[in-house]
Formats: C-alpha cells, sequence, structure tokens
C-alpha cells in the first residue's frame, strides 16, 4: 500500500474511532440523558479512543519513511558482488544511484550489469515486502489502540484529563521542534559566514564600498581577488524598502481606518476581499508589471521632466513593491482597530469629539501596537522580496541615494551568488552567508525596535 493511501486509510481508522469511543461512552451510562453522570463530556472519549489509535500509528509511520531508505540501501549494498562492494566510496555511490534509477524506472548511466540488475531486483523486491510490512504493522497498530482504547471507557475514567496532557505533550513537541528548527538554520548560517569571516576581514564586508563578489581573471581588474564591501547592498535594500513603506503604511493604514469607521457595511464586505487579491498575486507577476509597465512608465514622465530614468530602477521596484505590500499593512491595522472597544469610541463622543477626533486622539493610539506588528510584518516582506528587485531594479550593486537609478539587494545577492553549481569554500560562495547572517540581525533588531514600541504603548492604554 502506497505512504498516501496508507495515511487516507488511518485518517479513516481515526475518524471511526472517535465515533465508536463517544458512542461507547454513553453506552456505558445507559443513554444520552445519562451523559451527567460521565467524568469527562463523550467527545473526550472520542478523542481519548481516537489519539490512542492514532499517535502510535503515526509515529510508527514516520519513523518507519524516515529510516526505511537507508536500510534498504544498506541491504542491497551488502548484497553487492564483492567485486561492487570493493569500490571507492564514489564509485559505489554513482553504482547505488544506477540501482536505484533502474528500480525506478529511470535512466541510469550506462548499459546495466548483471550485478546492477540483479541488485535492482533486489531493491525492489525490498520495497515491496517493507510498503507490505509497514500496513500490515501500522494498520495493526491503529486496530489495537483503538480496541484497547474503547475496552477501558467507563464512566469514571478521566478522558478530559488524559486528552488535556497528550495535547500538552504535542504542544510542547511541537514547539520545541520549532525551536531547534530555527537555532539550526542560525547556527548552519552562522558557521558558514565565520568562515568567509576567516577569509575575508569583516570590516571590509561592513564597511567596504565595492561589490565585486566574482573573483577576478586578470590582475588589474577592480578587486583581484574579489571585492566583497555589502554597504551597496544595504543601502540598496534600504532605499527599495523605504520606498515601499513610503507607498504600503500611509494607503494601507487609511484604507483600514476608511474599512473599519466609515465605510458601510456592503462597502466592505466588497472591499476587504478585493484589497487582499493583492497578497495572492505571485510575485514574478509583480516583477512584468514593474518591468514592463511600471519602468517604462517612470522613464517617459522623466524624459519630459529632462530627468535620466534608468530602465531598471529602485524607484519601479519600490512602488510595486509598495503597491504587493499594502493588503499586509490594511488587513492587519483593519483587524488591529475594529479590537478596540467600541466603549473606547462612545466614551470619546459623549465627551464631544467628532470622528475625526476618535479616529486620531482614540483609535489609532489604542490600536498602534499592533499596527506597528503590520508595519513590520511589511517590512519583513519587503527585505525579504527578491523576484520584482530582479526584475525592475537589476542586479548592478551601485552606492546610491538616487531612486532613478538601478540598484540592488542582499537577497538578490544571495540568490545570484547560490545559483548553479558551486563550490561551498570559496569566498564568492561563503559570501551569500555572510549576507544572510546579517539580515537576520537587521530583522532581529527590528523586532526588538517594535517590541519596546509595543510594549510603551501598551503600558499607557491598557
Amino acid at each position: 500500500m502506497q505512504p498516501s493511501l496508507l495515511i487516507i486509510v488511518l485518517l479513516a481508522l481515526v475518524a471511526m474511532a472517535y465515533h465508536l469511543g463517544r458512542h461507547r461512552s454513553i453506552a456505558t451510562v445507559g443513554g444520552i440523558r445519562s451523559v451527567p453522570r460521565l467524568h469527562s463530556l463523550p467527545c473526550y472519549y472520542g478523542a481519548y479512543t481516537a489519539i490512542w489509535c492514532g499517535i502510535p500509528a503515526f509515529l510508527v509511520l514516520g519513523l518507519w519513511l524516515a529510516f526505511e531508505p537507508n536500510i534498504i540501501t544498506i541491504l542491497v549494498v551488502a548484497d553487492l558482488p564483492e567485486e561492487l562492494r570493493q569500490l571507492a566510496p564514489e564509485r559505489l555511490n554513482l553504482v547505488v544511484n544506477d540501482i536505484k534509477n533502474l528500480a525506478g524506472g529511470n535512466i541510469v548511466t550506462g548499459v546495466a550489469s548483471p550485478g546492477v540488475q540483479a541488485a535492482a531486483d533486489h531493491f525492489i523486491s525490498l520495497e515491496n515486502t517493507s510498503a507490505a510490512a509497514l500496513s500490515l504493522v501500522v494498520l495493526a497498530l491503529g486496530i489495537l489502540g483503538m480496541g484497547a482504547a474503547w475496552s477501558r471507557i467507563s464512566p469514571g475514567l478521566r478522558a478530559r484529563n488524559a486528552v488535556e496532557r497528550t495535547v500538552k505533550v504535542l504542544l510542547i513537541v511541537s514547539s520545541t521542534i520549532a525551536v531547534f528548527t530555527t537555532l539550526g538554520i542560525v547556527l548552519s548560517v552562522l558557521f558558514e559566514a565565520i568562515r568567509f569571516f576567516k577569509i575575508i576581514p569583516i570590516t571590509d564586508f561592513l564597511f567596504g564600498l565595492d561589490w565585486s563578489p566574482q573573483m577576478s581573471i586578470r590582475a588589474d581588474q577592480v578587486g583581484s581577488s574579489g571585492a566583497f564591501g555589502a554597504v551597496p547592498l544595504f543601502a540598496g535594500t534600504l532605499l527599495i524598502s523605504l520606498i515601499a513603506m513610503l507607498v504600503a503604511v500611509p494607503i494601507g493604514l487609511m484604507s483600514a481606518i476608511y474599512l473599519s469607521e466609515y465605510a458601510n457595511r456592503h462597502f466592505r464586505a466588497l472591499a476587504k476581499p478585493l484589497l487582499e487579491i493583492l497578497a495572492g498575486i505571485p510575485t514574478v507577476v509583480y516583477g512584468f508589471f514593474a518591468a514592463l509597465t511600471v519602468a517604462p512608465f517612470f522613464r517617459g514622465i522623466g524624459e519630459s521632466m529632462g530627468l535620466t530614468v534608468s530602465s531598471e530602477s529602485a524607484l519601479a521596484a519600490g512602488v510595486v513593491m509598495g503597491i504587493m505590500i499594502i493588503p499586509f499593512v490594511s488587513s492587519l491595522s483593519d483587524d488591529v482597530i475594529n479590537a478596540v472597544p467600541q466603549s473606547m469610541r462612545d466614551g470619546s463622543y459623549a465627551l464631544g469629539a467628532t470622528k475625526s477626533e476618535t479616529v486620531r486622539r482614540v483609535i489609532i493610539p489604542a490600536a498602534l501596537p499592533g499596527i506597528v506588528g503590520g508595519v513590520l510584518l511589511a517590512v519583513s516582506r519587503a527585505i525579504g522580496e527578491t523576484m520584482i528587485v530582479v526584475m525592475a531594479a537589476g542586479l548592478s550593486a551601485k552606492l546610491t541615494a538616487n531612486p532613478l537609478e538601478a540598484v540592488t539587494t542582499v537577497t538578490v545577492q544571495i540568490v545570484t551568488l547560490l545559483v548553479g553549481d558551486q563550490e561551498f569554500d570559496s569566498p564568492k560562495t561563503l559570501a551569500a552567508f555572510a549576507l544572510g547572517l546579517m539580515l537576520f540581525i537587521v530583522t532581529l533588531i527590528l523586532n526588538i525596535v517594535a517590541l519596546h514600541v509595543v510594549r510603551k504603548y501598551r503600558e499607557q492604554y491598557e
């Protein structure tokens, strides 16, 4: 049985276990009218049975699928002829890939030898045996767990306590996985960045004004060993993000204020979904829009005014990025403004304030922590955007504050440095990890500042 089909069958078994456990709890007290005699509600008994049916089975399924490929590979390699097992590790890995490709019906590197063909047949046999054993073990565990839990159901069973303990454990495990995942990402970037800083001094990286990471061919080229000054990248990132925020924050905030405080119910029901459609448009579509429509439009306006506007400019990328970010600011700000208690509005009106005065002096200050959170999310979205900048702002690293010129950002350079087959021992590739570390630090600082602002105003208005 395929893993996907097995999961569907197991989910159906869990649903059946829930209903059996629920009906069993009601039957133990003689019917629905006697439910108060149960320690817990019937739904908890159903959940208790479903947990015992699903968790052990899914745990075994996950572990089996995680370790199965390695175990099958070890068994296949152990059964190879002696002359193949004595190959160098690199050659042996190629043989194993050929065996897997042959077993999967894919193209192999050459004509398969009898030994490789036999190993592929063995591989298929082991996979079939493993799939059958997995289905048998998982379904048996699910049925046994369901039967054991179903037999334990009685009016005095503390099903709610057991379910809540299980949910608490799952929450702890989930949070632990999230923390360790974050820690793993940070450490992986940090270690590679440290390798980069052992080659390139951190002062040259942070304060250098030239960015030319490719290794030069001639000694007379700019930076014969590569120039890794990241200041132009940070300047370009800040310039485009600033333009995007100047577009997104006023429009998003004012649209949120209008929809929550001024618009009637019918207009709000129509306008809010239409506004949020902007968040679902792929970024590559925004990139095409910026490159084919917005950039020529700005260039034409600039030429009519006697200005020189680059065909790929920070202004075009920033404006389109700001349009893309409007729904983030608007939607979050709208939710926060609607969460302000109506009593604060009524109190302001009772003191004689107008609607606009109430919005400016009561609602916006009270909702400011949430608005700051929405703006922070928008800033993070702007800093991490890549496709729009690639298509509308270009790849040239220029240190300029002129929005009419072409610039690039940190994320674009990370993508550029890691595209294709790269050697992870060269400064050119390791520079991407150093840039990623700097982005992480900047994002962390933004979060700290936002938390400080939120804490300050929350103490004032709550």
